[in-house]
């Protein structure tokens, strides 16, 4: 299930939204410009799957975003534990790149997860929007827009990314400290997974 947390930018003492009910996620994140939709979960497509077989299962749903939005390049990324002993330090790499708050000047940011799941951080209008992202969940994050991503200390999922510039992704970091001011993904992770309808 998705989560949405949204806390005043000064700190996570208070809470001033928390749902899981994705309508009502979708409705909080549209003033904001950010797109949040489920699609169908395609069972056939196993977590480990290539990347041509994740675009392949979900070719409707792609076909019908980017004829909305005429995206240049669509992949798939993929990071799921294994038994190599360079795991920790690669997940540990791939975790920091997007774990500091920072912005894109030219282009969205639009995820769709195939498996598992991560969490962005939105810092918008003097708050901040933790968005728990699992299987089937799509969101986009408009240029400009400040925020970060956790995939946590043992990261596990399966996206697709779609771009509109061919570079790719390219943040602009902003230099604040305010993501380490609030819950990261192990910790919410861990909570959501002890309530009894998660």
């Amino acid at each position: 299930m998705t989560l949405l947390t949204t806390w005043p930018e000064s700190g996570p003492g208070t809470v001033v939204r928390r749902t899981a009910d994705p309508a009502e996620i979708a409705a909080a994140l549209a003033p904001l410009g950010v797109r949040y939709e489920q699609w169908p979960v395609r069972a056939e497509v196993p977590a480990d799957s290539d990347g041509d077989t994740v675009l392949a299962a979900y070719r409707e749903e792609i076909d019908k975003l980017n004829e909305e939005e005429g995206f240049a390049t669509v992949d798939v990324v993929t990071l799921h534990p294994d038994d190599s002993p360079d795991w920790p330090q690669r997940a540990s790499a791939a975790r920091e790149k997007f774990l500091n708050e920072h912005a894109h000047d030219d282009d969205d940011e639009v995820r769709f997860f195939v498996a598992g799941a991560g969490i962005f951080y939105l810092h918008v209008a003097a708050e901040v929007h933790a968005v728990y992202c699992e299987r089937s969940d799509l969101l986009g994050v408009p240029k400009g827009t400040t925020h970060w991503f956790d995939m946590g200390t043992n990261p596990s999922f399966t996206a697709i990314r779609f771009f509109h510039e061919e570079d790719g992704w390219i943040g602009n970091f902003t230099g604040s400290d305010i993501a380490s001011r609030f819950p990261d993904f192990d910790d919410i992770h861990a909570a959501y997974a002890q309530e009894p309808d998660a």
